[in-house]
This record gives structure tokens, sequence and C-alpha cells, in this order.
């Protein structure tokens, strides 16, 4: 009799698991959550996100299951060309023929402000994981899309201040023409004057560039201290190779690389790049937890994985939890659990999602290592100090964003 009443009981318990798993299923659109992964696959950033950011999503959808509640999660990709007509039409075909839950990656910065308007216009959701403009989350926040890994605040918070306090105190910018690097260049030059510092001059080239002689003559000719390159990627390697083959450090001068990622320093050599600030928002080798899942991806790519890769998976695993834990993969539904969590895991420290959709952790300022100090190919970085997520991010009180009540 006991024996009864315990399978009856078993049977009763695994009915009603079956029962809410199906009804949470019910709630996810289609049966699947539709992940769309839209990155420059093949251009200017391509290291820093691209493929790479792909495999880091794969890595997030397979760690979780393949499923949630009973829902198959199906991932597909495209190459946004780093053109905003491109991003924004790949992201309104998808939403209208595939009936995409989430778009990931979003690198460049126009292409995402082009391709949050269609999310917004159509209640989609997007995580942007790449992109820098603080804009984003400022006078282009949309309660449809949140910013997870780093913007142009922080990097100027960092980097910025740093070289100002250690005597330069005289810059010229040379910016990337386009969203992201207006809103890098504004940044920067506040927080150079705030520390004292000084613009004397500045010139903006086309994105992409692959010939910068006459912009670092110009740089050389002002008599600047700091050359801050307010570009990134390809942009910015090319930059930095130019400025050697000119002599550009020799003759004086210094370089601020205002956004650099370990791919960028990895291509040019630590002869090239040694003793550069940079400020980032997670390094591979950084504690126990970082090392650990950047050997599994090194495993499957062959290389460490940038900031923007390991905040991709990061971003995807939250995903993923909020539509777990709502049953639901309804936009407003699973940004509301989102913001309700802390996130803390191997990507970010002390973070939050905040009302106006920026993810803020703690970011990092970095030094290069020289060839001296590397004991192995990608052992590249020195961590020098930790800038607190409060600290780092635009406060919410100067925000100009819509969702924000001041």
């Amino acid at each position: 009799m006991t024996f009864i009443k315990k399978t009856l009981a078993s049977s009763i318990a695994i009915a009603a698991t079956a029962a809410m798993a199906t009804a949470a299923q019910a709630e996810i659109s289609d049966g699947q959550v539709r992940i769309g992964y839209l990155a420059d696959m093949s251009g200017t950033y391509r290291d820093l996100a691209g493929p790479g950011g792909l495999e880091a999503l794969n890595m997030a959808v397979e760690d979780f299951g393949g499923s949630v509640n009973g829902a198959p999660i199906q991932v597909f990709s495209a190459d946004d060309r780093n053109s905003a007509d491109v991003g924004a039409n790949t992201v309104r075909e998808w939403m209208d023929t595939r009936n995409v839950d989430l778009v990931a990656g979003l690198v460049a910065s126009s292409v995402t402000i082009a391709v949050t308007r269609v999310l917004e216009e159509n209640n989609g959701f997007g995580i942007v994981s790449a992109s820098a403009a603080s804009s984003i989350t400022n006078e282009h926040c949309t309660p449809n899309h949140i910013h997870w890994v780093y913007d142009t605040y922080p990097l100027a918070n960092g980097t910025a201040k740093a070289v100002v306090d250690q005597g330069g105190d005289t810059w010229f910018m040379l910016t990337a023409d386009y969203a992201f690097g207006h809103a890098l260049e504004a940044d920067v030059s506040r927080v150079v004057e705030e520390s004292g510092g000084q613009i004397i001059g500045g010139v903006r080239h086309p994105f992409p560039t692959d010939d910068f002689s006459s912009y670092i003559l110009q740089a050389q000719g002002s008599g600047a201290k700091i050359i801050g390159l307010a570009n990134a990627g390809a942009d910015t390697v090319n930059a930095i190779n130019t400025a050697s083959q000119f002599g550009v450090v020799e003759a004086g001068q210094q370089l601020a690389g205002l956004l650099v990622f370990l791919s960028d320093v990895h291509a040019m050599g630590l002869d090239a790049t040694q003793g550069l600030l940079l400020t980032t928002g997670w390094y591979w080798d950084m504690d126990d937890e970082a090392r650990e899942w950047s050997e599994r991806y090194y495993e499957r790519v062959g290389r460490m994985p940038t900031m923007v890769q390991a905040g991709i998976y990061s971003s995807t695993t939250h995903y993923l939890q909020a539509v777990e834990a709502t049953g639901s993969d309804d936009p407003a539904t699973v940004r509301e659990y989102m913001m309700e969590q802390e996130i803390n895991d191997f990507f970010a420290r002390n973070g939050r999602l905040r009302e106006d959709g920026r993810m803020i952790h703690d970011m990092y300022l970095a030094q290069v290592k020289s060839p001296a100090d590397s004991t192995s190919e990608w052992d590249l970085y020195e961590i020098l100090s930790t800038i607190p997520a409060e600290e780092a991010y635009r406060p919410l009180s100067e925000s100009q964003c819509k969702l924000v009540q001041n």
C-alpha cells in the first residue's frame, strides 16, 4: 500500500512537472528559442567578434543543453558587412520570416543603432556585445535592447585619465568618422579636460581606412604629447603600424589606444605594443574562472577570446536563464527578469542591468607586457587596477535615456 502511494505521488509529481514544462513552452513563441547572430564576419572587426563570437554563442547554447523548458534553441547568423542598411534589413527579414527572439553580436555602432530601431518598431529583443558608442543606452536607448560588455564612457574614464595623470596632458585625436568614433572622441575629450589636459587638435578618418600616412603626419605635426586613437579593430592596428613606420614613439610622442582588443595586440606583437595602456572589460588570464572558460574556448577556436567573445557567452547564458525562469521569450518579461538578477560569472564582477539597458560591471586598466615579461603567446596584459562598476559607467543622473526617471 505504501509502495502504491509513493508511486502515485511520484506519478503526480512527474505529471505536474511535464504540465509546467508544456505550459512554459506554450509561452515561447513557435515552440523554439531563435537567436540570430549579426556581426562583421569578414572585415575590419572580424577578429574581435566575428566567427569567434558565434562560436562563443554556440558554446553557451550547448552548455545550456540545447533547449529551454523543452523548446529547442536554434541559432543562425549573418554578416552585416559593417553596413547599417544591411544590418537593419537583415534583422527586419529575420523578424518577418524567421520570428527571431534574440539578436546577438552587434558590432559597428552605426549598425547597432539602426538595428535597435527595427527591434523597437517590431517589439524584438537584442543584446549588444561588441558596439562601443555610449549613446546606445543614452540618447539611442530603447526598451528592446541591452548593452553588455563595455562602452566609450569607461574606456575614457580608464585610459584617458590614467594617461593624463602620468603627464600626457596635450592630445591629438585620430578618430573613426562614424557614431562610435564620435562618441569615443567626445568622452575622451571630456575626461582629458576634466583631468587638467587639453585637446590641441584632431582629424577624422573614413571607416575603414587602409592608409593612415596623412593622418599620422598631421598628428606628428601637432606637437601633442599623446595621439589618441578613437578607432578599433583593423583601423587601430593599421594606425599603430603606420606610427611605428614613421618613428612616432621614438620621436617622443605616445600612442593611447582607446579601444584595443587582445586580438589587436596579438596581431601587432609585443615589440610594437609594449607599455600601451588600455581599458578592458575582461581578460582571459585575470583569474581561475576566466582561465577555465578561456581554455575551453581555445580548444575549439585555437585563439584566446577577446572580451567581446567572452561577453557574448555571458549575455547569451543570462538571456536563456531568463527565458527558462519566466517561461517566456516576450522582450519585456525577459528584460524585467534580467534587471532583477545580480550578474557575477566568469565574465562580469559586480554586474547589474540598469533601467537604461546598460549592464554595468567592474572594468580594468591594463598595460601591455614587454616581450621579456611575457611567458607565452597569449600572456599579453598586466592588470594594473580595477575600476568599480559604479564609477566606470555614465551616471544615471546624466542620462538622456527616455527610460530613466531623473
